[in-house]
């Protein structure tokens, strides 16, 4: 199976190959790799492809999805939870195989949060610069103590439960808004200092959100 991946990067290489090497040694996989994004003007660098890997930033509309197809190209794989970049009405009148990624890593999301809110408050990024430059001057790199002030997010989803463990060192009850999800257990939710609640309150109540 030929498979053309647009929008490739460093890092798509790597792991693409390495699961073609692992997980599907006996698929017979081709990667073809392309820097570019998928548009009505690099359509044509998929000729001979089974299939097509793709990234936000590729636009998949009708006239690229036909020229696809056209080209034989019989399946569109996206390394992405999103699909709004993808006609999916013309892409089942064509009878193309879609599939997503179907949901990102909670914990990564959570973290990745944590890491934003960490690096706001202490304003590292703007650190990282001053010291390489030898300058360790404190001015304006001055941040708040976040130990017993209560976090809030709105919309969390599936990532609150992991966020909220992640956030349990700060020693502050967490305020949250998700979808109706199931709970956790009552011990672990009380260890953790768990609250659901709504958006308004979760506001109201909370230093950091």
């Amino acid at each position: 199976m030929r498979v053309t991946v647009y929008s490739a990067q460093p890092y798509d290489r790597r792991f693409l190959d390495e699961v073609g090497a692992t997980r599907f040694a006996d698929a017979g996989i081709e990667w073809h790799y392309q820097p570019v994004a998928l548009t009505r003007q690099t359509v044509a660098l998929a000729a001979g492809s089974d299939a097509v890997c793709v990234f936000v930033n590729d636009a998949l509309e009708a006239a690229v999805l036909e020229a696809l197809a056209a080209q034989g190209v019989g399946a569109v794989v996206l390394r992405c939870a999103g699909f709004n970049n993808v006609d999916l009405v013309a892409a089942r009148r064509l009878g193309l195989f879609v599939a997503r990624v179907p949901a990102y890593s909670p914990e990564a999301v959570a973290e990745h949060a944590l890491a934003m809110i960490m690096t706001l408050n202490r304003k590292t990024h703007r650190a990282y610069n001053r010291v390489r430059e030898g300058n360790f001057a404190l001015d304006g790199l001055l941040g708040v103590t976040l130990h017993g002030r209560p976090p809030g997010w709105s919309a969390a989803g599936a990532s609150a439960w992991p966020w909220r463990v992640s956030c349990t060192g700060w020693a502050a009850r967490c305020w949250v808004t998700i979808p109706p999800l199931r709970p956790p257990s009552r011990p672990t939710a009380k260890a953790c200092r768990w609250r659901h609640c709504w958006r308004a309150r979760t506001s109201s109540r909370c230093t950091v959100r």
